[in-house]
């Protein structure tokens, strides 16, 4: 995280660095798709790992169910 976004920016008070990171932290686990999860962000997988029985997701090449 650091090499990320900390050492690229110049912040003027610690909320400010908190109010970044917390931005950044919820795009990374709801926005970026993860090739590790099959191209699903990391709330996705919480979601399907949750609910395997209900949930379907998207995967490249079509829909599966997330057993």
């Amino acid at each position: 995280m650091r090499y990320d976004w900390l050492a690229h920016y110049l912040f003027d008070s610690i909320d400010e660095v908190q109010e970044h990171a917390t931005q950044w932290l919820w795009a990374y686990n709801n926005e970026r798709p993860n090739m590790a999860l099959w191209d699903i962000t990391p709330q996705q997988k919480l979601v399907a790992v949750a609910y395997p029985l209900q949930v379907a997701f998207f995967v490249k090449g079509g829909i599966t169910n997330a057993y």
